[in-house]
């Protein structure tokens, strides 16, 4: 596919189509509204338990209807254990108790510098001013909210969101470099990586093979939807469709579009679990969206102008 393919005669921007556009969008709604359906979860599952269910369920039956991607196995197992471990268990861990889930879907987009950055590092691809400027802005607005801590976020919270951040951009990096490959496929096998570890943890550090069974036996219904919701919304849909993005569009043009899962994010929080919603947020909120569609409008629109003028 070209980068510079349109929808219709429609080009809402160089590298991203608004078919393409509007699968972003979809991602990161059902992304952002997570953060809620994990701290209902976390109620009835420890974080390590709650994360290996997630890719049993990922897994499991879809892989047996799945053939293996044309990827490495090194491949697969670095993804498996970037998103597993690194990113979702470490994030888990956090929301238990060390951070609020609003302000965790905000620290977590610090994985558009680490995407970015081993885009650059890796791909020799280069940082437009104007997405530079887009980023810049966007976490403007982070800054503002992460300054707005109360005692419901430790340093210990913050740090470990910043690290699953870091492991998603491992994970999109590693994604991208696996090519044009059936992203769906991809995620199934790479989840056979994410499980072994996380149930580790979980028995070393959560109570005991036992223990954890007597867990699962008394959970609710409401806490194994939160399971299947992980699985299938976020980890198949999800990181498949996110995967399929950028292995065809440059990392820089992609990367942004999450910082819309804070919006969600808090937005959910606030209506379901009643996290306040003041004004400092809603600024903060804006400056993140700004950022996003200037990284997404500004070649169209500079474009526009050089015609008009």
């Amino acid at each position: 596919m070209s980068s510079s393919k349109t929808l219709g005669s429609t080009q809402l921007h160089p590298g991203l189509p608004a078919s393409h556009l509007l699968l972003a969008l979809a991602i990161v709604a059902v992304w952002g509204t997570n953060f809620v359906v994990i701290k209902i979860s976390l109620e009835s599952f420890p974080p390590f338990l709650f994360a290996a269910l997630r890719y049993i369920f990922a897994l499991l039956p879809v892989v047996f209807f799945m053939p293996k991607p044309k990827v490495s196995w090194t491949n697969l197992c670095i993804y498996g254990l970037a998103t597993g471990v690194g990113q979702f268990g470490v994030m888990y861990f956090a929301i238990d108790g060390l951070i609020s889930p609003g302000l965790a879907s905000l620290v977590i987009q610090t994985q558009v510098f680490f995407t970015i950055g081993f885009a650059m590092f890796f791909a020799k691809e280069s940082l437009r001013l104007y997405q530079a400027v887009a980023v810049a802005v966007a976490m403007t607005g982070l800054v503002i909210i992460a300054l707005h801590t109360d005692a419901m976020t430790t340093f210990l919270g913050l740090a470990l969101v910043v690290f699953a951040g870091l492991s998603w951009g491992v994970a999109n990096t590693v994604s991208r470099r696996a090519g044009a490959i059936n992203m769906l496929s991809y995620v199934v096998w790479a989840s056979a990586f994410s499980i072994p570890p996380l149930l580790i943890i979980s028995l070393i550090f959560e109570g005991g093979a036992t223990h954890l069974w007597g867990v699962t036996l008394v959970a609710p219904m409401g806490a194994w939807i939160g399971v299947l919701w992980q699985a299938w919304a976020n980890t198949l849909f999800g990181y498949a469709a996110w995967g399929w993005l950028l292995s065809k569009h440059p990392a820089a043009i992609v990367a942004p579009a999450p910082l819309l899962v804070p919006i969600f994010g808090m937005g959910a929080s606030a209506f379901f679990l009643g996290e306040a919603l003041p004004s400092w947020k809603i600024m903060a909120a804006g400056l993140v969206i700004a950022g996003l569609v200037v990284n997404l409008f500004w070649p169209a629109l500079r474009e526009r102008s050089r015609h008009f003028f």
